[in-house]
């Protein structure tokens, strides 16, 4: 409170000795131009003046910056409103699209498209729920404004295209927009990977065959997943080959064909021997399916091979017996030899040992057809208790559904 005083008492001395100056000396100021200005006045006055006309200027000046601000957020047009909407389409857009509003996902990412200078994502996401919808047209329409906006971004385009085109189950139109982008962009892993999962999904193995070596070579897929791919679509492939003509010689020769152009070390895969054998069996050349898989046997041990070799027939049915039973001091806990070699008694009339055989491959493990063969091995030798209590536990391991599956409860008598 003092000093409120204190600079009170001043400030009234200061006013004092000021009126006092400028009452002894009131100064003059003229400012004149000939026939256009003549000002004149006191010193006090004209530095009164200039000082209104200042302060005049700096509120003006305040009240326009404050109308121009106010104006921009009341005003829906103006560029700050404008921004805002377009950033609530986008987050509204994303959002939807990963919730799976199509529509609305629709609608906001095409608004959000139009206003950015960068569109390319939001047309895609536009395009894709649109595509959702089943409104392929309109999905189209929006991937070639897309690159009308970003012409830089075509292979993008072409990529969100093709895999659009493959979800609403045109493959032949993927086909050609990613074989087009093939012949430009010939070493592009995303292409690469698009056009080999699609030759999947049309089942067109020979298609991924002769990928293979691009996907090799471009290292589009971890050496393990490639290694996996070239087995299965070899092996598909075999099975192809076999099925292309109809059962006989002309089938053969096209399923001896697609395996001649394994490389030695193929042939020599479990997966391929299995694939290839198997498909001899169904043409009916089960001696040559013996043969290939003592073969393969020999150089190595696979439960897989085993499991097959038990279903075939050889020229020596004894000899088969033999074989297989040479692998039981190494595997004598294998299920699948075990079972095989049940198969083989009963091919070789052993009926006894057959049932040895089957009845310690369900100790290892619960199998429907161990369950089958020996089912059907104790109904011929009239055992027909067990034999329809294996039939029913080996429909069961088929699919465990049915068990849980309700029944008609039995009418009464």
């Amino acid at each position: 409170m003092k000093r409120f005083y204190v600079i009170l008492v001043l400030a009234i001395a200061v006013a004092l000795a000021l009126g006092v100056g400028i009452s002894k000396h009131t100064g003059y100021v003229l400012i004149t131009y000939p026939h256009l200005l003549h000002y004149e006045s006191s010193l006090w006055a004209t530095l009164v003046a200039v000082f209104a006309i200042g302060l005049g200027i700096y509120l003006i000046r305040a009240l326009l910056m404050l109308v121009t601000t106010s104006g921009g957020v009341v005003n829906p047009w103006s560029r700050r409103n404008r921004s805002r909407r377009v950033q609530i389409a986008i987050e509204q857009g994303q959002m939807d699209l990963a919730e799976g509003r199509w529509a609305s996902a629709e609608r906001h990412l095409h608004r959000a498209a139009e206003a950015e200078r960068q569109p390319l994502l939001y047309y895609i996401g536009a395009a894709r729920a649109a595509n959702e919808q089943g409104r392929y047209e309109e999905s189209d329409g929006l991937l070639e404004r897309a690159l009308e906006r970003q012409p830089q971004a075509e292979l993008a385009v072409a990529l969100s295209h093709a895999q659009l085109q493959m979800d609403r189950g045109d493959t032949e139109g993927a086909l050609v927009t990613l074989q087009a982008m093939h012949e430009r962009h010939p070493h592009n892993a995303q292409v690469l990977r698009q056009l080999q999962r699609l030759h999947q999904q049309r089942g067109d193995w020979s298609s991924v065959i002769r990928l293979l070596p691009e996907l090799r070579k471009d290292k589009v897929l971890p050496a393990s997943e490639l290694a996996e791919l070239e087995r299965r679509a070899w092996g598909e492939n075999l099975n192809l080959a076999a099925q292309r003509e109809e059962q006989g010689e002309a089938g053969l020769q096209s399923l001896e064909r697609a395996w001649e152009q394994l490389t030695s070390a193929q042939r020599q895969q479990p997966q391929l021997v299995l694939a290839y054998a198997d498909q001899l069996r169904r043409l009916g050349a089960e001696v040559k399916a013996e043969e290939v898989l003592r073969g393969a046997l020999k150089r190595g041990y696979d439960s897989h091979l085993i499991r097959l070799y038990g279903l075939l027939r050889g020229s020596d049915p004894a000899r088969q017996l033999k074989f297989a039973e040479g692998w039981t001091k190494d595997h004598p806990g294998d299920a699948s030899l075990l079972l095989t070699l049940g198969r083989l008694c009963l091919q070789n009339s052993l009926w006894g040992k057959a049932r040895d055989y089957l009845e310690s491959s369900l100790q290892v493990q619960r199998n429907p057809e161990a369950c089958a063969e020996l089912a059907r091995l104790l109904a011929q030798l009239g055992d027909t208790e067990r034999s329809n209590q294996l039939f029913q536990e080996g429909l069961g391991l088929l699919d465990n559904r049915l068990l849980s599956s309700p029944l008609p409860v039995p009418a009464r008598v």
